[in-house]
């Protein structure tokens, strides 16, 4: 695996970007955030409960677009993950804004599973001036409904429907077959570059972390860049997302059902935990957050899904060899050298200034701070200890 690391490691306050003051979740129901319009809460359900309809009128349009990406492969598709509120969002952003990537948009739900046909009929609406606004987690990243999202969960689900159940493992290696799968998967982001005019495939997918064997022998010359963060900080940012979604959701029971339709179970209500292959850890994970003990819940899922990641790598030379490593703290505080070394594994050009400029934007922003106690300091650093040293904090 190729590492890109600082010498400083000291812990940061908040993702790339994030906002300047502190939030607390309020579950406001005007919070913008957690609003689902009327007609995308009755599209996007209908489209949840009949995928089988949709893989159908998916394979439909491929059928009907054959010609307009005939000459479409998927050549060196990126996929960036990591565990949420590492920073996958904010490379994803920055490699989105490179005129050769295809990305899934925020414009693209809910019927994500024809993406030429409905952006197609798109472009044939007027735009309305849009202002972009900052997005539910409260992290000061603004969003249009152009901007790039993580929404290839959906094609999972839709071919997997027990993808996100914790009682069994989510693990896909090399040799995991959906051969009808694939093959939609496929034609799906051929069909994304063809309607984009572009070269490139770019997924963040947090939950690709339990899948890189599996993409790596759809796609031997896929880019992996996994994101990884300090456990103490990390655990703060997660704990302060679950109380902002299970406020919102509260707020908004739409909320709820739009993150389920999209495959969004890290925060929130329904709150699940990825099976890595451990089934009683799995379940003990789930029983501590059951129980308020949020400390020790997310160290526990934080040590699990690191020392999978890392002994996925251990055991593959070749996946290894196909991913970077970046730290989330080299990428506040060396955030020139952070970028380039992201684009350089992506094999995606950069032209100076646009590196320079987009680094510019990369700071670590001080809108809150762990208020953790010696001794929930302690049971992090005893839980995630071992497999933080693998990584070289």
């Amino acid at each position: 695996m190729n590492h890109f690391d600082s010498d400083d490691s000291a812990p940061r306050a908040a993702e790339p970007g994030a906002a300047r003051n502190e939030t607390t979740a309020s579950g406001d129901i005007s919070d913008p955030g957690f609003v689902v319009p009327g007609w995308m809460h009755w599209l996007g359900g209908w489209i949840h409960r009949k995928p089988r309809t949709w893989i159908k009128l998916g394979n439909l349009e491929t059928r009907a677009v054959r010609d307009a990406i005939t000459d479409k492969r998927v050549d060196r598709p990126v996929y960036v993950a990591g565990l949420a509120r590492s920073g996958t969002t904010i490379l994803l952003e920055h490699l989105a804004s490179h005129p050769d990537v295809a990305t899934h948009r925020y414009i693209d739900f809910p019927p994500l599973l024809t993406p030429y046909w409905w952006n197609r009929w798109l472009a044939k609406v007027p735009n309305a001036q849009e202002q972009a606004q900052e997005r539910a987690h409260k992290d000061g990243i603004e969003v249009t409904s152009q901007s790039p999202e993580a929404f290839e969960e959906m094609l999972w689900m839709a071919f997997f429907p027990d993808i996100h159940d914790p009682s069994h493992s989510s693990v896909k290696g090399r040799d995991a077959e959906h051969p009808e799968f694939e093959r939609f998967y496929d034609e799906h982001v051929r069909k994304l570059l063809a309607v984009r005019d572009r070269q490139r495939y770019v997924a963040k997918g947090n939950y690709n972390l339990v899948r890189l064997g599996y993409l790596h022998r759809l796609y031997p010359a896929a880019k992996f860049i996994l994101v990884i963060r300090d456990p103490v900080w990390h655990i703060a940012s997660l704990m302060k997302q679950q109380k902002l979604f299970v406020a919102g959701e509260t707020s908004e029971p739409r909320a709820l059902e739009h993150m389920r339709r999209v495959g969004h179970y890290e925060f929130g209500l329904d709150r699940r935990a990825i099976n890595v292959g451990d089934d009683d850890e799995t379940r003990r994970i789930t029983e501590l957050w059951q129980s308020g003990n949020e400390v020790e819940g997310w160290a526990r899922y934080w040590a699990a899904i690191y020392a999978h990641v890392a002994d996925t790598l251990d055991a593959d030379p070749e996946l290894e060899s196909a991913c970077l490593l970046v730290r989330y703290e080299a990428l506040c505080g060396e955030p020139h050298e952070s970028l380039q070394a992201v684009f350089d594994h992506a094999e995606l050009e950069l032209a100076p200034q646009a590196l320079a400029d987009a680094a510019s934007g990369l700071h670590a922003p001080t809108y809150y701070k762990p208020r953790f106690s010696d001794a929930e300091l302690a049971t992090i650093a005893e839980i995630t200890g071992p497999v933080a040293a693998r990584f070289g904090y």
